[in-house]
Parts: C-alpha cells; structure tokens; sequence
C-alpha cells in the first residue's frame, strides 16, 4: 500500500486543514495509507506522527490553524538534521511527502528533492501571497477579509475623534495584504516593503486631504516596509532558523512621525497574530480542498519535486524549485491603482 506523509510547516493560516482533510479523503479514495507529521520538519526530525483516518479529519474543514501542529524548524540548521529527515522517511515507510508551506518550508524540499527525498509534492501556503508560479496562496483571503473588516472597524473611531490612525498589517517583504486590505477598506495612504517610506509625502498627503475639509485619514502600513534609510522596524535582532528577524514597530514609528510632523492626534493599531486566526473563507475552504486533491493526484501521477498552483481557476503544477526562486511582490500598476485614491 503506498504511504503518504504530510506535515505543514511555517506560519500557520487558515485554510491548512482544508487541506489536510482533502489529502486524507482523496487518498483513501485511493487506496492510500496517510500520516501526518507533527510540527512541520520539526515533526520529520523527531519522527513525530499520527494517524491520519476518516475520524482524525473528521469536522476540521471550518477549523483554523492545523491539526498537525506546526514550527518554523529549519532541518539544515540543525546538527544531524539533514540526516535524520532521511532515516525517518525510511523508517517511516513512506513512499512520497507532501509538504504544506510558504516560501521557507517548500525551500527545505526543494532542496530534499536533491538530497535524498525525491518524493516530495508541495502545496502553497501563506497569508503573504508571496509564492510565485500562483496566482494566490490559501490563507490570504481570510487575513485579507479580516484585515479589511478592522479597517472598516477603524474608520468610524478615526472619523468619531478626528484622528490619524495608522494600521500595521502582515508582509514581510510583499505588501499583498497592505494594498488589497487598504484598497478595500478605503485607506488614504498604503504603504509597502516594495516602495521606501517617504515620510515628508506621506504627511503632504494628509495635510491636503485635511485642507479639503476632512477631518480623519486611515494609513495602512506593511510590517515590512522601510523608511528611505533602508532599514526594517524590527522588534529583537535575533534571527530565526530561517535567517528572519521579527518585524513589527513600523506603525509606532510612522504614528510618531506623521503627529509630530502634521500636529494631526495619531493612533495606531497592530493587527497582528489576528490575521493568521480564525475561520477560513469560503474561498480557502475550496482552495486549500483543490490543492489537497491535486496533490494526491501528483502522488499516483508520481510527478515529484512539483507545487500544486492556481492559475485562473485552474489548479496545475510547476517545478517547487520555480516557485520558490523569487518572491512574488506587488505589481507597480496595482499600486497605481490604489494611488489614485491617495490624500
């Protein structure tokens, strides 16, 4: 009987289990034996398991986060890591691996599809949206759904107290949730890692807006985003597994800026961890269901060292390789479009 292995790894997001549900259902469709791995790589490293049958996924399609547990475990960081990745694969028993991830877990298995695991189909995941060879990633459309229902939230505070509110929202080095949440959610300036901050325009633009009579203005800001000096607000220097730092300060700093610039009353809010929580979309129920299914089909197909991907409305494949060779980040005719509503 052949063996599949799953684990997600990274930041958690709605929609995973989705997933996790769909690759258990199609491959006992199929004939398959699953097991999910605890923790993403972490879970591998360990040889950390569970079954996974039609009890275990049984009511999770609505859940966020994921069953599996998840980390943001580096294997080649680790001292023995590689190895112990390999043997217990072997031990395991398991015939192929699909792994759930963004830009760093489906790195790791671009580089085990050379090091020993060709075996590895991959599914594309993060609130980022910043995979390439997609067209979105499940996960963004929940954060964006519950970024933009803040700004909404945001708005009438602003507007009660005649006050600048600056929004830090999620996007590390891609501004996918800035300026869709901020485009959708009427925000007067976008700000993204993309694009240097220029704090002098930011506060012109507020200035002109409050001579045409108003009173408030929504900022929206990327946690990744830069001042023209070049350097991300971070919270501690200290580097994760995956050479990251951790972001976030960014709103503080331009909230400061723009009331000491302007003499405008500034407030900022952190969404944060809220972006990644809660009940996933309709949308990324159905995405993160395609991909599981799909994924399963590599598997049978034996097309390994492949990402399942959404292109239009259709699900294909590409090399994991491809996509995880450069980040996909904001196209400059999206940001124009949202600079028409600047100020």
């Amino acid at each position: 009987m052949t063996k599949i292995g799953i684990l997600t790894g990274g930041g958690d997001c709605p929609g995973l289990n989705p997933v996790i549900r769909a690759v258990v259902r199609k491959s006992i469709n199929e004939g398959y034996e699953v097991i999910g791995i605890k923790n993403g790589w972490k879970g591998l490293i360990e040889k950390d398991t569970m079954a996974l049958d039609l009890t275990a996924v049984s009511g999770i399609l609505p859940k966020g986060g994921t069953i599996l547990g998840t980390s943001r475990t580096n294997p080649y960081k680790k001292e023995g890591g590689l190895q112990s990745v390999k043997e217990n694969y072997k031990n395991l028993g398991l015939d192929a691996l699909i792994a759930v991830g963004g830009e760093d877990t489906l790195g790791v298995a671009a580089k085990l599809t050379k090091d020993g695991i060709p075996n590895i189909v991959g599914v594309p995941k993060t609130i980022d949206n910043d995979l390439s060879c997609t067209d979105y990633t499940f996960g963004f459309d929940t954060a964006l759904n519950t970024a933009t229902e803040c700004i909404d939230k945001l708005h009438t505070t602003a507007e009660s107290h005649h006050r600048i509110i600056v929004v830090e929202v999620m996007g590390r080095h891609a501004g996918w949730i800035a300026i869709e949440a901020g485009i959708a959610g009427g925000a007067d300036i976008i700000l993204i890692p993309e694009l240097p901050v220029d704090i002098e325009e930011v506060c012109a633009l507020i200035k002109r807006r409050h001579g045409r009579g108003k009173t408030f203005s929504i900022v929206v800001v990327a946690e990744g985003a830069k001042f023209k000096e070049g350097t991300m607000v971070t919270q501690e220097e200290k580097l994760d597994e995956f050479g990251h730092v951790r972001l976030g300060g960014i709103g503080e700093r331009l909230g400061q800026e723009i009331e000491k610039r302007t003499g405008y009353e500034t407030r900022v809010s952190v969404l944060g961890h809220i972006q990644r929580g809660g009940t996933p979309s309709a949308f990324d129920r159905i995405l993160g269901t395609r991909f599981g299914v799909k994924a399963v089909e590599l598997v049978k197909e034996k097309k390994f060292a492949r990402m399942v991907a959404l292109a239009g409305n259709k699900i294909i494949d590409v090399p994991i390789e491809q996509a995880v060779a450069a980040l996909k980040t904001v196209d400059m005719d999206f940001y124009g479009i949202a600079k028409v509503f600047f100020g």
